[in-house]
């Protein structure tokens, strides 16, 4: 039986990492972390000092590097020019920075591209931001994974707490809000809840009953293929 595409889209702190690992886990599918190839190339330009306001070195930087998603130990590996970099693009920085990058078009591209490679054959569940939309228009199920601000910036402050980095609630909060609009506003593949997209609110679940019913919905897309 043919293996499903499922795109999971949502705004920063939504949980789309974490529900996408599980649902891949529970379909026994691959899960492709779109935003950690991102943030591979913001790492990259962070070590080479390459300015983040320079789209022709961004892009330059983005069409020479390998990136490869590998999954290992339950766990999805960043693999770039050989190198595993998985612990050192989560940080902060690195977090600010490939939001700045995701929007210049040159880098873009290429990174579509190997998405879009990896995830040809189906059983993948592939999250980001705008996955639905221009990655994989024609995936077999497409999710929009929200939450309130709030909440979403209270998941990111205990992320950031765990890891031992002081911060701020209320700036973690200004923070969301500020990417949310910078990630709706962006002028290329900006945020978006396509039309046939089914909306998840996981305001008041956690991430394993969010990914079971999500993996409710791609049972149901596999019945309704089957019959």
């Amino acid at each position: 039986m043919r293996k499903l595409i499922i795109a999971i889209d949502g705004p920063v702190g939504s949980g789309k990492s974490t529900v996408a690992r599980r649902v891949a886990d529970l379909l026994g599918y691959t899960h492709l972390d779109s935003g950690a190839m991102y943030r591979a190339v913001a790492w990259k330009a962070l070590c080479d000092g390459i300015p983040l306001d320079s789209p022709a070195e961004l892009e330059a930087l983005a069409s020479r590097v390998r990136i490869d998603l590998v999954p290992s130990g339950g766990k999805l590996h960043v693999i770039l020019d050989g190198e595993d970099i998985t612990d050192w693009i989560r940080t902060p920085e690195v977090s600010h920075a490939a939001s700045l990058v995701a929007v210049v078009p040159g880098v873009r591209r290429p990174m579509v591209a190997e998405q879009r490679r990896a995830g040809a054959q189906g059983g993948v569940v592939m999250e980001g931001r705008d996955i639905g939309s221009v990655v994989f228009p024609h995936a077999d199920l497409k999710i929009y994974l929200d939450a309130s601000p709030e909440v979403r910036a209270g998941r990111r402050w205990r992320e950031l707490q765990e890891k031992g980095e002081a911060s701020d609630p209320l700036m973690v909060l200004a923070e969301v809000r500020e990417r949310d609009r910078r990630d709706r506003e962006r002028e290329m593949s900006p945020l978006v809840r396509v039309a046939d997209a089914v909306v998840v609110d996981n305001t008041a679940m956690d991430a394993e009953e969010t990914a079971r019913v999500i993996v409710l919905l791609a049972q149901e897309k596999v019945n309704a293929a089957a019959h």
